[in-house]
């Protein structure tokens, strides 16, 4: 690094020039080493195969990597200098995704946060995102940058799958037929409003109970005990006749098919039971079989000769 200075004679002729010099080989090196270490790391944002953004301290896009420019569809020219909350995030997410930025500028940095980008074709993109302070050589907050997590599959996924348990939970609560439960311990984990109506008893009345010692006629529990415990080691029953007591204190009639009950990993969590109400039917032929036994009497026991 030289500083050239004129040098002039005793007539203040010139003479020539004299140089002072700095040797700035290894700050050179460094400079440059630096400089290539910075062009890397802009091809690596560049080019990373996870979405990549960024704001200023405004809130205004300064970092948009090809992957974010290719899932949202907005290209980087497109985004730079924009808001990106109110132009790229679904409008009830602004608020929260606002206070994360709000935080991350504040150097309160926020871990796999879930927001949605609104792309340019108008579909909705889920981005698990890490906000992170950015900061200039002097330590400076300058602005926030985002690695993301493109999850829309995923999160489209989980949706479906929520809103099918909705689905069912409607499907098994609005059922024509009595559907119970019981968790791994016995207790009634599961109580659909058809067998709140033919027992009486409320759902929450139920919940967390043992079904076999508060709601099976003390004949049955042991044989209904057996059914359960069965189910628990993966052996289900199909039409095994229970009575149920009623909260009035009658007596009901259910066909049960009891089926094991299991996680996602498959391990067993419990029992449920779906019924169909015989007690008319039960009646009817406990009604049937009592004549039948009267007549047989009746036959037998008759003062006259009968064949």
């Amino acid at each position: 690094l030289v500083n050239a200075t004129t040098r002039r004679g005793a007539n203040n002729s010139i003479i020539g020039v004299v140089g002072v010099a700095q040797d700035v080989t290894e700050a050179a090196k460094h400079d440059r080493a630096v400089a290539a270490i910075a062009r890397e790391l802009r091809q690596l944002v560049d080019t990373a195969n996870a979405p990549i953004f960024g704001i200023d301290i405004f809130g205004n896009v300064n970092e948009w990597n090809e992957k974010t420019a290719e899932i949202t569809g907005f290209s980087r020219e497109e985004a730079f200098n924009f808001p990106l909350v109110e132009t790229f995030i679904v409008p009830h997410l602004r608020q929260s995704v606002q206070h994360v930025l709000d935080q991350a500028l504040k150097g309160n940095e926020t871990s796999n946060y879930e927001l949605e980008f609104c792309t340019k074709s108008n579909d909705n993109r889920y981005l698990l995102v890490n906000a992170t302070t950015r900061r200039d050589p002097e330590n400076n907050i300058v602005g926030v940058v985002g690695v993301a997590q493109d999850v829309t599959e995923t999160a489209k996924h989980d949706r479906a799958v929520a809103a099918m348990a909705r689905e069912l939970r409607q499907l098994i609560d609005a059922a024509n037929a009595p559907i119970f439960g019981i968790d791994v311990h016995g207790n009634v984990n599961e109580w659909n409003y058809k067998t709140a109506d033919i027992t009486g008893f409320s759902p929450d009345e139920a919940l967390d109970k043992p079904l076999v010692q508060t709601f099976i006629v003390p004949k049955l529990r042991q044989s209904v005990q057996e059914v359960l415990d069965n189910a628990l080691n993966g052996h289900e029953t199909s039409n095994y006749e229970l009575e149920f007591r009623t909260k009035s204190n009658e007596i009901r009639y259910l066909l049960v098919n009891a089926t094991t009950r299991r996680d996602a990993e498959n391990n067993i969590v419990g029992v449920v039971g779906v019924a169909q109400d015989v007690t008319e039917a039960a009646k009817h032929d406990r009604a049937v079989a009592a004549m039948a036994n009267e007549l047989r009497q009746l036959v037998d026991t008759a003062n006259a000769p009968i064949f």
